[in-house]
């Protein structure tokens, strides 16, 4: 499985939930997370997205670290599997 599956997947997930998936890019800015989940309700979250064992290069840990730190949860997806407990956290309370 590919990378692309697994985004795909997440993409059409989110939808399901009356939410938005957009593709983020931050020109100027490298390492920024692949996707902004937006969910009923204002809540949100950034995704990195990474092939099946795949890990996050370090300056995208960097920048997963600074996005939290202002209070914007941020996860990371390797399969399938993961994206309805992550859609689950970040429509929690």
């Amino acid at each position: 499985m590919r990378e692309k599956e697994v985004e795909q997947a997440l993409v059409r997930s989110v939808r399901k939930v009356g939410g938005l998936c957009m593709k983020f890019t931050c020109p100027g800015m490298d390492g920024v997370p692949d996707r902004l989940v937006l969910l009923p309700f204002g809540k949100c979250a950034f995704v990195e997205l990474k092939a099946p064992g795949k890990k996050p290069r370090p300056l995208q840990i960097r920048r997963m670290k600074q996005i939290t730190a202002l209070g914007i949860p941020c996860y990371v997806i390797d399969a399938k599997e993961q994206i309805g407990g992550v859609i689950d956290a970040i429509s929690s309370p």
